[in-house]
Parts: C-alpha cells; structure tokens; sequence
C-alpha cells in the first residue's frame, strides 16, 4: 500500500494537491487496522517527503506524516466501530449511496483537519503569520478537500472490499 501511495503521488505530481495517498492510507487502516493505515500513511511521507521534488524540510516532513497517519487511524478506528461499513451493499440499494457518502463525509473533514495542520506548521516553519498563510492556501485547500470528497465516495467502499479480498485469500 505504501508502494501504491509514493507511486500514485508521483504520477499525479502535475495536479497540485489532487492525490489518491489520502484514500489509499484510510483505506488501509480501515481493511488491515489502524497500526497498518499509521505505517503506511508514516512511511508513505517517509519516501515521497524525502524524495520530494518540491524540497525537503524536516518539520513539515514531521508534521505530514504525523497528519497522513491520521487518516490510517481513523479508517482503522471506523471500521473497529462499524462506523462505515462497505459490505454486501448492492449498487441500486439505497444504503450503497449512503455508506458512501459517510466515507466522503469522513474523507472531506480528514482532510479540512490535514490541511489545517499542515498549513499552521508551515506557517510557524516559514515565521509568516498563520492567517496569511491559511487564506493563502484556500484554493489549494478545496482541491484537495473537494477531489478526496469524491476520491472517498467513489472508491473507499470498493477498495476496502477489494483489499479485504485480496488479503483473504493470500492468508
């Protein structure tokens, strides 16, 4: 899963802010459960904010791993919860369009909360006052929170099955 991050994020380095990573590291705490989504959501901001070709700042490395990994432990706390739940929902049922859009509504405030954090820190980081910097990074801030709302609503639900499969049968 990680390897999937660090190579979806690479080939969509031309849409700033638009990325799969977020939906893949949920994914992953909610299927295999939070210490895994943590992991990959840490070691995921370990190579690509390494090997970033935007620059590399410790603190902001920190500070991007720790909030990936928020989405990891969060999908591991709601599935552990039964919060959302992506099972047997047929396509035409009414509760298909509902679980998705928990898992949307989830995926949009997961990441209102990342780049509020990201955002504060860069802010302390670069010694520029954080308002200038939030009102700065609006535009930024709703691409990424818009596209992983509908990243979150059309793919958590078939992916976390897909992967439960998937580990299911290589047990």
């Amino acid at each position: 899963m990680t390897g999937l991050c660090v190579a979806s994020n690479y080939l969509m380095l031309s849409i700033p802010n638009v990325k799969f990573m977020d939906l893949f590291v949920f994914v992953s705490g909610h299927a295999m459960g939070p210490l895994v989504g943590i992991l990959v959501g840490c070691f995921t901001w370990l190579v690509y904010g390494t090997l970033n070709p935007y620059g590399f700042s410790l603190p902001i490395l920190l500070a991007t791993m720790i909030g990936e990994s928020l989405y990891g432990l969060v999908g591991g706390l709601a599935s552990k919860l039964q919060l959302l739940d992506p099972h047997n929902l047929s396509f035409f049922n009414g509760k298909y369009w509902i679980s998705n859009f928990k898992f949307a509504f989830f995926g949009f405030l997961l990441t209102f909360i990342y780049d509020l954090f990201t955002n504060v820190v860069s802010a302390l980081i670069a010694e520029l006052p954080i308002v200038v910097v939030i009102i700065f990074g609006v535009p930024f801030a709703l691409a990424h929170e818009v596209s992983n709302f509908f990243f979150f609503f059309f793919g958590a639900s078939v992916m976390i099955n897909a992967v439960r499969i998937f580990t299911a049968k290589r047990r």
